[in-house]
């Protein structure tokens, strides 16, 4: 339903009679946290043998639905509304007049008592007149604007969001490939997934450098899903045989798209290896309402965002001064960050849980998401840097994603690690304590602990702060109106306003915050 945003759901559920529980998915992967929107279901109603059977929602878990069966009932049809937002403000909007994201998983119920590699789904969409889609599904058949796709667990299905759109392209990125490897375009308009040969070029080097890199595949195909738009809410989201991926509308034509937007794709394709098929042990979960731990975030999310820039720049889709300065960046950032001080880079795996994706005015202070990802970056840097000194050159990190990532090749089903692991994988790479190397970086914490720069002094490197932009930093941050967070401690958007304050700085002791508006600069004693 385009014209209201509301995607409606229909289900048929073989059943036994007696105490039935129906849930709907509370812990989606990829978010590391408790994120299913079941405020945002309505009209539940459940009929068994064209009667309607009464559910009790439970009291303590509100995505969980009692309902009793009666005799004589072998399947009962469940239909309600997912109702999706039309603006961002809470909810990402998913749904415009041009183009659908479909999260399977947020559009079901399935019954408690079973792991979600034993529920089988035989899934179906009706689509809007004349859209065409991507998604990592076998299609079965499709009759007009109704497309059938043969059946897959549940937990394959919740892992197999769906683009479609108005305007849509399919792009082979990887031709006579041993297993396919598609772009998938949605856009605002047609001439938005305009794709020229030179960007093709460029992912399908991604997918070439990706191969020398993990030496295996763990996925029969994959699908980039790519929405070129302003209209549907931005994402960048991980599965093991496709991932969900916003740019603006302009990316293609556009001379400097964000360094940020250029690496996206390269992130999200590397967690089919990393987060996917190799998965920390305890985000492997028996289904969608088990709570996930996020210890290894540092692993999931840290080395992917670091293997994730170097193959933007392997690929060429970002050039090696980019790469420099975005790493000259993340290393000022931490090396000035004051939340060290009483939070260390471990407990930064938690923050999902606390609230997911929330934003803090003071994040210098209170640290959150990022930093498991980019001062992680800092620490797989280390290590790289330190694997290279020790053999004179004749290992690196590299050896390490071959090596753990690369096994099995063919096998999509996931292999789980523990801490242990990646200490043992590390140490056949190259014997060193690397059980301390981790912790010491992981849990450093107080007034003395400093930011993990061993990496970039190691690789060459010195980290300095100067009074001007270089050509190279102005073009990427060609957004900013300034950004002076190692000196007065803030940081300013477009409209001059103030998109970030450093805990301590001289602009935090004077009183200023993010959201306000900068009108004039006056030295000591202008009027």
């Amino acid at each position: 339903d385009l014209d209201h945003k509301i995607i409606r759901t229909r289900q048929t559920i073989p059943v036994s009679a007696g105490h039935l529980v129906l849930l709907y998915p509370k812990y989606i992967p990829g978010n590391h946290a408790d994120t299913g929107p079941i405020q945002l279901v309505s009209g539940l109603t459940v009929t068994g043998n064209g009667q309607r059977i009464e559910w009790v929602r439970d009291t303590v878990d509100p995505h969980a639905f009692h309902l009793d069966i009666p005799a004589g009932v072998s399947s009962i049809e469940v239909g309600f509304e997912w109702l999706t937002q039309p603006d961002n403000a809470v909810w990402r909007v998913v749904m415009t007049p041009e183009m659908v994201n479909l999260q399977w998983e947020k559009a079901l119920l399935y019954p408690a008592g079973y792991n979600h590699d034993r529920i089988t789904f035989a899934p179906s969409v009706v689509l809007p007149a004349g859209w065409q889609y991507g998604v990592a599904l076998d299609t079965t058949g499709r009759e007009g604007d109704v497309a059938t796709f043969a059946p897959i667990s549940l937990e394959h299905l919740a892992d197999s969001p769906m683009f479609a759109g108005q305007h849509y392209r399919r792009v082979d990125i990887d031709p006579g490939g041993r297993s396919p490897v598609h772009l998938n375009l949605v856009g605002d308009t047609a001439a938005s997934i305009d794709i020229t040969p030179e960007w093709t070029a460029k992912y399908e080097e991604l997918v070439d450098q990706a191969d020398r890199l993990f030496g295996a595949r763990h996925f029969d195909r994959y699908e980039f899903l790519f929405a070129m738009t302003s209209r549907m809410g931005g994402i960048g989201l991980e599965h093991h045989r496709s991932s969900e991926n916003t740019g603006a509308p302009n990316y293609f034509s556009s001379a400097n798209p964000a360094y940020g937007a250029r690496g996206l794709l390269p992130h999200e394709y590397v967690h089919s290896w990393n987060g996917k098929f190799r998965r920390p042990s305890d985000e492997y979960v028996p289904n969608l309402n088990v709570p996930t731990q996020n210890t290894l975030m540092w692993v999931y999310e840290g080395q992917t965002e670091y293997w994730g820039d170097v193959l933007t720049t392997r690929a060429g889709l970002g050039t090696y001064e980019e790469a420099v300065v975005n790493l000259a960046e993340v290393a000022g950032f931490y090396d000035q960050q004051p939340g060290r001080q009483w939070r260390a880079l471990q407990d930064t795996t938690n923050h999902n849980l606390l609230g997911y994706r929330t934003t803090n005015p003071w994040s210098s202070w209170m640290r959150g998401t990022s930093d498991y990802y980019r001062e992680a970056l800092l620490v797989w840097l280390d290590a790289d840097t330190l694997i290279r000194a020790e053999t004179n050159e004749r290992k690196s990190l590299d050896d390490f994603a071959k090596a753990f990532f690369g096994v099995e090749d063919g096998v999509w089903e996931a292999r789980p690690y523990t801490f242990d692991d990646v200490v043992q994988a590390l140490n056949a790479v190259h014997p060193h304590d690397w059980a301390t190397f981790l912790r010491t970086r992981l849990d450093a914490v107080g007034p003395d602990a400093r930011a993990p720069l061993d990496g970039i002094e190691r690789a060459g490197w010195r980290l300095t702060y100067v009074d001007e932009l270089t050509p190279v930093e102005k073009r990427m941050l060609s957004g900013w109106a300034g950004d002076f967070q190692y000196s007065l401690g803030f940081s300013l958007g477009s409209g001059n306003r103030i998109t970030g304050v450093r805990w301590g700085s001289p602009a935090f002791e004077q009183g200023l915050g993010a959201g306000w508006e900068l009108v004039a600069a006056l030295r000591r004693g202008d009027d």
